[in-house]
């Protein structure tokens, strides 16, 4: 046989577009796109993204169903960047199914998408993940009877070495130099700045330094113990099913105190739209946002105050302060004495193992394994936007492992694998049984493996292999 070699050949410069080879798609994504037009998805992003698109003017547009099913990806598919999220679906067949994209069409760049997202507002995004909810309640996933809160913290788009001054604007290694002129050096020497620096007190304050390009992002003791510039992500959680009820971008110095009102507000709001819903209303508990989760960040007099005042029951862990003083405090006395009751009964402390369960399982996968757990947006409008949905998509992740029993394609292609071990893991122990069967009715009175007649074995495993 005569080896073939390559050679120059010229391309067609037409293609019948039934010639065109198309992949077999991925099962995962082929069931979620099912279950989003069940639920109607794309009329309704549609309807609520009209207001942005212009009717006869501009440039070719990216549809609201393709916009949305992109920030999806990045989810389910780990990448952290809208680049690489243009690069992935340029690269793949099934996810081009996904979106309802030809062979023929030009896939969606990363500058159109960025585009699309500055042009939607909070608002839209927000609506798409109140949509989402709404499906997990439809779903029985959402019973919204004990809700927990909790805060994470996302490395920001931002070097510490490019902060400057908030007062002169000066860059860090200029403030240093003007600090060591003043104690009389005049050509400082880098050992000089580094002494200097070593020995100045309050150097990572957040009140005198700030990011040019994102001043919201503040200096920030990451969970790892390195210090960047970061935002905080607040998620609040659904004890019963782990679905994300709501979820805020906050800066990270304001306290989780502080915080937690705009993020139960916000979980307020999106229960009250899904109760508009009645079939999604029927799936609830009958008490709604009853009871409240939390570690012991969120302890204080006014949280507890205002959650009495709603009659919401709180277990929030009580941090020690020692001996305290209740003069003039009858209502805070009250309400902390309740918690603190709450918190040392049965139920209490099952609660707080599961806060620490559902919470912090919804932060690993939106943000470690989901690709966000450092932003490559700056700002919090824009950070929020691409965090909702983000969210969103793991939340269709519950529905899709209560559907197909995996979460994300990973998962699912896992479970196939798993699958598979299991059926030749059961035809191993099938051929076992046959053997031991076989052995019995030969009438042989040594396991086949041990037998010192290796004719007689070799027979009796054909045999055995045959029935």
């Amino acid at each position: 046989m005569a080896m073939g070699r390559s050679k120059d050949r010229q391309r067609g410069l037409w293609i019948e577009t039934g010639k065109l080879a198309r992949g077999p798609g991925h099962p995962f994504y082929q069931r979620l796109n099912a279950l989003l037009a069940k639920q109607g998805f794309d009329a309704f992003v549609e309807a609520s993204c009209q207001k942005f698109y212009a009717e006869v003017m501009g440039r070719p547009s990216l549809p609201p169903g393709v916009y949305f099913r992109l920030l999806l990806i990045g989810y389910f598919e780990g990448i952290d960047s809208e680049r690489g999220i243009a690069w992935r679906v340029a690269d793949s067949l099934a996810l081009r199914e996904f979106l309802d994209l030809e062979l023929t069409e030009g896939t969606p760049d990363h500058s159109t998408i960025s585009r699309t997202r500055r042009l939607m507002d909070q608002e839209t995004h927000a609506e798409v993940f109140t949509w989402v909810v709404r499906v997990l309640a439809k779903q029985g996933l959402l019973h919204g009877k004990t809700l927990a809160i909790d805060a994470t913290t996302l490395e920001a788009n931002a070097a510490l070495r490019s902060i400057v001054r908030r007062d002169t604007g000066e860059s860090y290694q200029q403030f240093l130099e003007r600090l060591a002129k003043a104690s009389g050096i005049e050509t400082p020497t880098r050992e000089d700045l580094a002494r200097i620096d070593r020995d100045r007190k309050g150097k990572g304050s957040n009140g005198e330094w700030q990011h040019p390009h994102d001043p919201e992002a503040r200096i920030t003791k990451m969970k790892d113990g390195r210090t960047h510039l970061a935002h905080k992500a607040e998620h609040v959680v659904d004890l019963e099913t782990g679905a994300v009820v709501a979820v805020t971008v906050q800066t990270t110095d304001g306290g989780d105190r502080a915080s937690s009102q705009a993020t139960l507000q916000e979980a307020m709001d999106v229960i009250a739209d899904v109760l508009e819903d009645q079939q999604a209303a029927a799936a609830l508990s009958p008490e709604v946002f009853a009871e409240l989760v939390a570690d012991k960040g969120y302890h204080c007099n006014e949280v507890l105050e205002q959650q009495a005042e709603l009659g919401i029951r709180t277990y929030i862990s009580e941090p020690r302060r020692g001996k305290r003083r209740w003069r003039g405090k009858g209502r805070a006395k009250a309400a902390v004495y309740a918690n603190r009751k709450r918190m040392r009964g049965a139920r209490g402390k099952r609660l707080a193992r599961r806060r620490g369960e559902f919470v912090e399982r919804t932060f690993a996968h939106c943000y470690d394994t989901g690709g966000m757990r450092r932003t490559h947006l700056r700002g919090q409008a824009n950070i929020r936007k691409r965090a909702v949905v983000h969210v969103a998509a793991f939340n269709l992740g519950l529905v899709m492992r209560k559907l197909v029993g995996a979460g994300t394609p990973r998962g699912f292609a896992a479970s196939l694998r798993q699958c598979f071990h299991q059926l030749a893991a059961l035809a191993r122990r099938l051929r076992t049984t046959m053997i031991v069967w076989a052995t019995q009715r030969i009438g042989l009175t040594q396991s086949p493996g041990r037998c010192s007649d290796r004719f007689a074995c070799h027979a009796f495993s054909t045999s055995a292999t045959a029935c």
